[in-house]
C-alpha cells in the first residue's frame, strides 16, 4: 500500500526522495510528502494528489535542502484524504519528523493518554498519535535518545508498523522499524537508503538489509546499528537485490501493465529454466529438496492467497489433485486466518504471494504453522517476509512486476505450482514417461504465449465492440473456471466494469436471470473434458440475448456458430491451459480501460501489495 522512501548520506535529499517516490507510485496512494533536515532545521512538504502536486508544492516554497530525509505516499486508513493528514508527521518539542505504513491498533487509548499529559494532536491520523508518542519519551538528558525513545515507544503500541524517523536534535541519525509492513535498507558508500520495495533502492544499491519484524536500525553516514523494540543487539542478513534496473524502466511501452503481459513469454523462460529434466522426467526445485520426502508423505495440501494469488491457488488445488493424487483445498487467507481450521498430521499449507507481504496470507501462514503444518511459499520477491518464515518454498523469478493488476506473476504462480505438482507426482506414483512428456508441454507454454500475443489487435478490436457495457459475465469449466474468475477480477480492477466470474454450470442457479439482449459473456471453451458441457451452456447465453466471447482452442470451427466473437489460444495439455486462456482476458481488460480513459497502473482504490488488514 504507501510507500516509504528515505536516505541518509552525502547527496541532496530532495532530488533522490523524489526519485524513489515515483518508483513507488505503482503501489497505490492518495497524498505525498517529504521532510528533511538542513542547518539543524526541519523542513516538511507535503500536498493532496500525485507525487507531480508534492513537486508543485516544493517549487512554490523553494525546496527542502539537506543530505538526510524521509518521503512518503499515503493511502487514507485513519482521516480523510487531506495536506494536514498527508506523512510525515511532526511533534511540536523536539523536531522529531515520522513516516509510517501499516496500522496503529491502539491509537485510541494512546492519543487519550497523550492528551491527559497535554499534547495537542492536529490530525486524525494513528501515525501522529505514535509521533507523538515517540516525543514524549524522547529525553536525551536523561540517557534517552531518538532510537530509545523509537524502542520505547514501539513497546507499547499493538499493529502494524514500518516507520522512519529523523529529528532536529540528532540531525545526523536515521531511526528506522518494522513489525508486519516491509522495510529495507539499502547499503551504499557512506549512504543509506531505506524503502518499502526494492524499486526505490536499486538505482542506489545493490544490496540491503531486510529488517525483521521488531527490529529497529539507527542509521548514520558512519555505520548502522540494528537490535529489537527490547534493544538487544542483532546482525542482520545482508542480501544481494536482484532486481535489474532496466526491468522497472517503462521501455517503449505505454503502460506496466502492458509491457508485463507481453514479458510473459520470458517471464516464464526465466521461471523453468534449469527446473526440468526433461531426461529423468523430474522437476528439479531446490527449494523443496530438503522436504521432498515430507512432501511425498502428505496427506492434504492447503493453498491459501487472496486475489490474483488465490485464482492460481485455485489451479494448484486442481494441479495436486490431477497430477499428484493428493486432496487439496484453496482458502481466501483472509478467511482461513479467523477459522479454527483442522491442521492435522501431514498437513502443508501453501503460501501463494507476489509480493511474499501480503498480510492476510502471512496470518494464514502462521496460524497454520502454529497448529503444525510444513509451510511453503510461492513468492516473487526475493527476501520478502513470508519465504523468510516458511519451511521451504519457491520463488517465481519472472522479474519485477510495476502494474497493480497482476498479469506475468499469474502465469508465473500457475508454472510454479504445475511445477510442485509434478514434483510431488514423480515421487509418488507418476511415470517417467507421463512426467516428461507434461514436461515437454510446459517448456512450450512461452512460445504459445507469444502467438497468443500475435492476436492483440484482434482482441482490441472485439474490445471495442463491447466497451459500453457495463456489466459483463466470465464463464470456465474445470482448469478455467479459476481463470474465468480472474478475467473478471482484471476487467473490474482496471476498467471499472462489473463483472462476475464463475462456473459455467453455475450460470443456471442464478445469474442467468441476469442475461438480456448484448450482455458480453466470456466463455473460456478451449477443448477438454468438459467441452461439449460449456458449449451447451453458450446455447443458453445464446436463447437468452447474451453475446458470447469465446476463448476457443485454434482450428475449432464450430464454435464459430456460437459465439459472436472468438478469440484463439493454441491447443495443450488441458493442465495447463490457463497459462494461455488467461492471456487474451488480459488484453481485453487492459483495452477496455484504455478505452475508458482510466489510469490503468494506478486504478483507484487500489494498491500493489495489501499489507494491512
Amino acid at each position: 500500500m504507501c510507500g516509504i522512501v528515505a536516505y541518509i548520506g552525502n547527496k541532496p535529499v530532495q532530488p533522490l526522495l523524489i526519485e524513489g517516490l515515483k518508483r513507488l507510485e505503482y503501489r497505490g496512494y492518495d497524498s505525498a510528502g517529504v521532510a528533511s533536515i538542513d542547518g539543524g532545521k526541519l523542513q516538511i512538504a507535503k500536498a493532496v494528489g500525485r507525487v507531480a502536486n508534492l513537486e508543485t508544492e516544493l517549487d512554490s516554497i523553494g525546496g527542502v535542502s539537506g543530505s538526510i530525509g524521509i518521503a512518503h505516499t499515503r493511502w487514507a486508513t485513519h482521516g480523510g484524504v487531506t495536506q494536514i493528514n498527508a506523512h510525515p508527521h511532526r511533534d511540536r518539542d523536539h523536531g522529531i519528523a515520522l513516516i509510517h505504513n501499516g496500522i496503529i491498533e491502539n491509537y485510541a487509548s494512546l492519543r487519550t493518554l497523550l492528551e491527559a499529559k497535554g499534547h495537542e494532536f492536529t490530525t486524525e491520523t494513528d501515525t501522529e498519535v505514535l509521533g507523538m508518542l515517540i516525543s514524549h519519551l524522547y529525553d536525551p538528558e536523561n540517557g534517552v535518545d531518538l532510537e530509545k525513545a523509537v524502542q520505547a515507544a514501539l513497546r507499547e503500541v499493538r499493529g502494524a508498523y514500518a516507520i522512519a524517523v529523523i529529528c532536529e536534535q540528532e540531525p545526523d541519525v536515521m531511526v528506522c522499524a518494522r513489525k508486519g509492513s516491509p522495510l529495507l535498507v539499502g547499503i551504499g558508500n557512506g549512504e543509506y537508503i531505506v524503502a518499502s520495495d526494492p524499486a526505490a533502492i536499486i538505482a542506489h544499491a545493490s544490496q540491503a538489509i531486510t529488517l525483521d519484524d521488531y527490529s529497529v536500525a539507527r542509521l548514520t553516514r558512519d555505520g548502522f546499528r540494528t537490535s529489537t523494540v527490547d534493544d538487544i543487539e542483532i546482525s542482520p542478513k545482508v542480501m544481494q537485490l536482484e532486481m535489474d534496473l532496466e526491468e522497472i524502466e517503462l521501455g517503449d511501452f505505454e503502460h506496466y501493465m502492458l509491457k508485463e503481459i507481453y514479458e510473459q513469454p520470458d517471464a516464464l523462460r526465466r521461471c523453468l529454466k534449469g527446473r526440468l529434466d526433461k531426461n529423468e522426467g523430474k522437476v528439479v526445485l531446490g527449494g523443496l529438496m530438503s522436504y521432498a520426502k515430507e512432501l511425498v508423505k502428505s496427506r492434504r495440501v492447503i493453498l491459501t492467497a487472496q486475489g490474483t494469488a488465490l485464482h492460481s491457488a485455485m489451479i494448484g488445488e486442481y494441479l495436486l489433485e490431477d497430477l499428484a493424487k493428493i486432496p487439496a483445498e484453496c482458502e481466501y487467507a483472509s478467511e482461513f486466518r479467523y477459522r479454527n481450521p483442522l491442521i492435522e498430521d501431514g498437513s502443508v499449507v501453501v503460501a501463494v504471494s507476489q509480493s511474499g507481504e501480503t498480510a492476510d496470507t502471512l496470518a494464514a501462514l502462521h496460524e497454520a504453522k502454529d497448529r503444525g503444518a510444513l509451510s511453503l511459499g510461492v513468492i516473487n520477491v526475493v527476501g520478502s517476509t513470508i519465504p523468510r518464515e516458511t519451511d521451504a518454498g519457491v520463488y517465481l523469478r519472472v522479474g519485477p512486476e510495476i502494474g497493480v493488476a497482476s498479469t506475468k506473476a499469474f502465469t508465473g504462480q500457475v508454472a510454479v505450482l504445475t511445477m510442485i505438482s509434478l514434483f510431488m507426482a514423480r515421487r509418488r506414483m507418476m511415470s517417467p514417461e507421463a512426467s516428461a512428456r507434461l514436461m515437454q508441454e510446459l517448456d512450450r507454454v512461452p512460445d504459445l504465449i507469444e502467438r497468443v500475443l500475435e492476436t492483440d489487435d484482434l482482441i482490441r478490436k472485439v474490445t471495442e465492440k463491447y466497451v459500453h457495457r457495463d456489466n459483463w459475465l466470465f464463464l470456465g469449466r474445470g482448469y478455467n473456471y479459476p481463470t474465468a474468475m480472474e478475467g473478471a477480477l482484471k476487467l473490474k480492477e482496471i476498467s471499472y466494469i462489473h463483472a462476475e466470474g464463475m462456473p459455467a454450470a453455475e450460470m443456471k442457479h442464478g445469474p442467468i436471470a441476469l442475461i438480456d439482449e448484448g450482455m458480453p459473456v466470456v466463455f473460456i471453451a478451449n477443448q477438454g473434458n468438459q467441452y461439449d458441457k460449456v458449449l451447451s451452456n453458450i446455447e443458453e447465453v445464446r436463447t437468452r440475448g447474451g453475446h458470447v466471447i469465446a476463448v476457443a482452442t485454434e482450428g475449432d470451427e464450430q464454435i464459430k456458430t456460437l459465439a459472436e466473437d472468438v478469440l484463439y489460444v493454441p491447443a495443450v495439455e488441458e493442465c495447463l491451459s490457463p497459462m494461455l486462456t488467461v492471456v487474451p482476458l488480459q488484453l481485453l481488460a487492459y483495452h477496455a480501460a484504455v478505452l475508458r480513459g482510466h489510469d490503468v497502473d494506478k486504478p483507484r482504490n487500489l494498491a500493489k501489495s495489501v499489507t494491512v488488514e
